[in-house]
């Protein structure tokens, strides 16, 4: 992981489309660990959805980094018991469990940040200074679930702030059976640099803990201040 400069430190329609707009990429380890990549390219009504809906999804993570720093509780069974009304009161259009899924979203990045063993800002390292302030910045991912995307008879609906948005997608029967039954780490919506967005499934390993896993390398869409909170 290689850290920014320290101030300002960057660490990253209900039709569905027609078949063949979207390609996938499949990739397996010997761990049985498996991710599929899902490309969406859409139509101009679909993009926009998408954006409004990272736009908001943003905001709700930026509302609730300040009080993972000022709590020092990044844990996510925790900051969803202090978290989740106000976050539900203050962003009614993000849902229930999209509201659940920005919490998994900040604690997930204040985990990367305050924890993890190369981070300049590892807690462990300086259990007395003040946390650094989490922002999250440009194409900042939203994470999804089985209960706000779901996967049948080769199509994808997702949900937007307009309500679900479907694509018609070429699976393999054998994917859609490991997202009815196999365990999923994550589901991602991203958009890359090209503006192309993408779903990532990260299906986890069998018998692997709970706990997601962090990338080594530092999210180009977080930001992270020395500046306490205000």
């Amino acid at each position: 992981m290689k850290p920014r400069p320290k101030q300002l430190a960057k660490h990253g329609s209900d039709t569905p489309t027609q078949p063949g707009a979207m390609t996938q990429a499949l990739v397996a380890d010997a761990g049985a660990k498996l991710s599929l990549c899902v490309r969406l390219p859409g139509s101009a009504e679909q993009q926009r959805r998408l954006l409004d809906l990272r736009k908001l999804f943003t905001e709700a993570c930026n509302a609730l980094a300040p009080m993972v720093q000022q709590t020092r509780c990044w844990n996510r069974v925790a900051l969803h018991h202090m978290a989740y009304k106000p976050l539900r009161e203050r962003f009614p259009q993000l849902g229930s469990q999209m509201a659940c899924n920005v919490i998994y979203s900040v604690s997930r990045a204040a985990r990367h940040v305050y924890q993890h063993h190369t981070s300049p800002y590892n807690v462990a390292r300086n259990d007395t200074k003040p946390l650094p302030m989490l922002r999250f910045d440009g194409p900042v991912p939203v994470y999804f679930d089985r209960h706000t995307l779901s996967l049948k008879d080769g199509a994808v609906s997702l949900f937007t702030l307009d309500g679900r948005m479907r694509f018609q997608v070429d699976l393999s029967p054998d994917i859609e059976r490991r997202f009815r039954e196999d365990k999923l780490r994550e589901i991602v919506l991203a958009q890359g640099p090209n503006g192309e967005w993408a779903l990532t499934f990260d299906f986890a390993p069998e018998n692997e803990p709970d706990s997601p896993s962090t990338d080594p390398d530092w999210p180009q869409y977080l930001v992270v201040s020395s500046a306490a909170a205000t």
